[in-house]
């Protein structure tokens, strides 16, 4: 940003005191690059904003007309692209924090504000905002290049819906982690000098967790693309398949005790030696034994069992959880698709469409019997290719 480039504010505040320090802090900035337009209700910015354009808005949490949050959507609905930064007092930094989850860009406790923090949160306000708003371009072209292609290749309604999914996911569950490591690494760039180290970690977990979570997205998504333009293939090669099931056990164990669940392995018959695609695998019995694992109640537990016969072999993974509701069976398997009973726990119904295809790839057959409040138990039948 060049200091000839005027950066216009819209400042929401009804104490008058603190606008006139706001004010007198912008016009100690060098650059010298900022006006401000002051207003002290919610209802006055919302007018003010229809009249004129502006870069950034400081909003107080606080207003005669509007508390907390609620003064978010209303500008958000009215100036979609303009960059927020909310005012808070310093009992409220927790509120600040969700505010930010909810669409602001930043936030300000008054009593830490000077110059440098002011125009520093603006700037970073602005380049934020644009960071999302080319997000969301990327999103309009995806789903323009979603449509020709669709409009190429498809005439039936089910493809037609499986496009407004993927776009609609891409969109809304690519963007939560993003804000997420947004937020964290604009709290440790901004706020590096305050922050204990405690709250470094934390805000680096944040981080990692939410680029683990945008990779496993991506990659399934990709998984999906491979499987249905027919590149999914079955690369066969002699495995172990107890020692293999036992690992994926062993791999488990940390979210195992992390709900205090019981998780049984069995191995029946004797095991002759065959072909098996390893990755396949690992996509089959990762995502059942993670789903089992997921949607059990705490202190419950599951049970995984490895069953040999002379020509096939048999996965069996059981569950005392919350089991699927019988109208969500029937498209259990279809991208996209998550029971109605899950709730709040994260997912992009993803998983079981892979198992779907990676079973098919295998040319093996998986079957589901479940009921409500008394769990779900998967099996997976695979014939035995010999070696």
């Amino acid at each position: 940003m060049t200091a000839s480039y005027l950066v216009k504010i819209l400042l929401i505040e009804d104490n008058l005191a603190e606008a006139r320090l706001l004010q007198e802090f912008l016009k100690q900035a060098q650059s010298k690059e900022f006006t401000l337009v002051h207003v002290k209700r919610l209802q006055e910015a919302l007018q003010e904003l229809r009249q004129d354009t502006y870069d950034v808005i400081l909003l107080d949490l606080t207003l005669p007309d509007s508390q907390g949050l609620s003064s978010l959507p209303p500008l958000i609905i009215n100036a979609p692209s303009v960059p927020i930064v909310v005012l808070t007092n310093t009992n409220d930094e927790e509120l600040a924090i969700e505010a930010v989850r909810q669409g602001a860009q930043d936030y300000l406790v008054k009593r830490q504000v000077n110059t440098d923090v002011l125009v520093r949160s603006v700037h970073y306000a602005i380049e934020r905002k644009q960071v999302l708003e080319t997000l969301r371009t990327v999103n309009q072209t995806l789903q323009s290049r979603v449509e020709e292609r669709t409009a190429e290749l498809v005439k039936a309604n089910e493809l037609n819906q499986f496009k407004s999914e993927f776009v609609s996911m891409l969109s809304h569950d690519i963007r939560n982690p993003l804000n997420t490591i947004l937020l964290a690494a604009g709290l440790l760039q901004n706020n590096d000098d305050k922050l204990t180290k405690e709250k470094k970690h934390t805000h680096l977990q944040m981080i990692r967790s939410a680029i683990k979570n945008m990779a496993k997205m991506l990659d399934e998504v990709s998984f999906i693309g491979k499987a249905d333009s027919g590149r999914l293939s079955c690369q066969l090669s002699p495995l172990n398949l107890e020692a293999f099931c036992r690992q994926l056990v062993e791999e488990a164990q940390l979210t195992v005790r992390e709900k205090h669940l019981t998780l049984v392995f069995a191995s029946f018959g004797e095991l002759s030696d065959a072909l098996w695609d390893e990755n396949l695998l690992r996509h089959i019995l990762g995502n059942l034994l993670g789903n089992a694992i997921k949607y059990s109640l705490p202190g419950g537990k599951v049970q995984f069992e490895l069953i040999a016969q002379e020509h096939v072999v048999i996965f069996r993974i059981q569950d005392w959880g919350i089991g699927i509701p019988q109208n969500d069976q029937k498209q259990l398997f279809q991208p996209f698709h998550r029971a109605e009973n899950v709730g709040s726990t994260p997912g992009t119904g993803l998983g079981l469409a892979i198992v779907k295809k990676c079973v098919d790839a295998h040319r093996g057959e998986i079957a589901v019997d479940s009921k409500v409040g008394f769990g779900t138990t998967f099996t997976v039948t695979l014939p035995l290719i010999k070696s």
